[in-house]
């Protein structure tokens, strides 16, 4: 789902354009996205919540991890973002987190092809686990580095999400 809104402070040219611009394309959403976005609202607050609080427990689970030469969550006070993750969000620290694995883009596909519960796709916020090797999806000349997977964490059991990532951890490397 794809929504939002544009606000502006008074009339000038900037509103002008914007003006022309919503006629000729459109930017009303269609009666059925409408209904899903105000169905997703309903629990938002309560899967962001819970989210957030599996991520940082999968951060701090993982943090150790042999196979692993880092985690970056910035809710890890090892984080270089912490401080201001600490002064800027107060709800939690979020539903994503990366893991770069030791072994290298090599172990790092294969980590990601031998999850059972996470799912490989690239998306964000969904009630889903997913996982994805970022610099494949980007190609050749992204600066995303090939040792690291993004999660974007859902609503499963944290301990099932932790088990998987460590069976396909242990497979990779």
């Amino acid at each position: 789902m794809v929504a939002g809104a544009l606000a502006v402070a008074g009339t000038n040219d900037v509103w002008t354009r914007i003006r022309q611009l919503r006629a000729q394309i459109g930017v009303t959403l269609g009666p059925f996205e409408a209904w899903l976005l105000m169905r997703g609202m309903k629990t938002l607050d309560l899967r962001v919540r819970e989210q957030s609080k599996t991520a940082a427990l999968l951060a701090s689970w993982l943090f150790d991890h042999p196979a692993l030469s880092g985690v970056l969550y910035p809710g890890l006070k090892t984080n270089p973002g912490y401080d201001i993750a600490m002064r800027q969000m107060s709800g939690g620290f979020g539903g994503m987190l990366s893991i770069r694995l030791k072994g290298g883009q090599a172990a790092a596909v294969k980590a990601a092809a031998n999850v059972k519960i996470w799912k490989r796709a690239t998306s964000l916020g969904g009630v889903e686990s997913l996982i994805e090797h970022r610099a494949s999806i980007e190609g050749l000349g992204t600066p995303c580095p090939d040792d690291l997977l993004r999660l974007s964490v859902g609503i499963e059991d944290p301990d099932d999400l932790f088990f998987d990532l460590v069976r396909a951890l242990e497979a990779a490397c």
